[in-house]
């Protein structure tokens, strides 16, 4: 059977590519499919255990056994960040975009009569990290998925708080220090609720959207995903180059994001 593959960030620099199609034995499992690859490239074996995966845009565990057409996303520690409309429903909007965001946007996705606070959150690039000075941030997503996500995070708020009017915007591609990279908008009738939910979606935008960062830096780049995944180079991060783009990393097989 032929089973989809898809490569994120410091796998797909390993590897070389984005997406390959394999053929596999009936009753192959994500663990077996896996151990393939990473037997063809042993440099990742270090990262799978701070590595998720997906089947089918689900989060699936390693025992899951595939079925003939199903896609497995590779799925590294997320940076804790697409259709043309989004997942978008009355109140709700969910978008993963090249473009530079609208605040704006985000906010009338939200807004209603009965609102008594609307609470948003812009996250924009800053120009310093571990202690060295960053000139650029890429953003990578795996846009289905992550839309998806974002809609499961809204319903999780509706079910916590009774809010069923929440927007997420991220941005991906290449951004410079000032940019924003998402925007979040939450409208609830009294503001506590509003500010608590908008906090949650933040927390568990880190958790489980599959979107990764790249921190540019005047002499190299690194991966951000979750730090505590991530072993330490000299500035306290793992490093890549322009050139050299390998990693000794190490952490949590289907552990948390952050």
């Amino acid at each position: 059977m032929k089973i989809t593959l898809r490569y994120f960030a410091l796998w797909r620099e390993q590897i070389g590519h984005e997406e390959e199609t394999r053929e596999v034995a009936p009753d192959t499992t994500v663990r077996a499919l896996i151990d393939e690859v990473t037997a063809a490239h042993p440099r990742l074996a270090a990262l799978r255990p701070s590595t998720m995966f997906m089947v089918n845009q689900e989060y699936a565990p390693l025992g899951q056994t595939l079925a003939d057409g199903d896609e497995v996303a590779v799925i590294p520690p997320v940076s804790g960040g697409s259709g043309a409309d989004g997942r978008a429903a009355a109140g709700r909007l969910f978008k993963v975009v090249a473009t530079p965001l609208d605040v704006r946007e985000v906010i009338a996705a939200v807004e209603e009569p009965g609102a008594g606070a609307i609470v948003s959150f812009t996250g924009s690039v800053r120009d310093n990290s571990l202690g060295k000075e960053v000139v650029a941030l890429d953003y990578e997503a795996y846009p289905a998925a992550a839309e998806k996500m974002m809609a499961r995070v809204a319903d999780e708020i509706a079910e916590r708080w009774g809010l069923r009017r929440v927007a997420i915007i991220h941005r991906v591609g290449r951004l410079t220090v000032g940019e924003a990279s998402v925007v979040i908008a939450v409208s609830s009738p009294h503001r506590a609720e509003a500010f608590a939910a908008c906090e949650y979606v933040l927390k568990r935008l880190k958790e489980i959207v599959p979107v990764w960062k790249k921190e540019a830096y005047t002499d190299g780049a690194t991966w951000i995903g979750s730090e505590a995944d991530y072993p330490r180079g000299p500035h306290g991060a793992t490093t890549s180059t322009p050139d050299d783009h390998t990693n000794d990393e190490d952490g949590r097989e289907g552990g948390s994001r952050r």
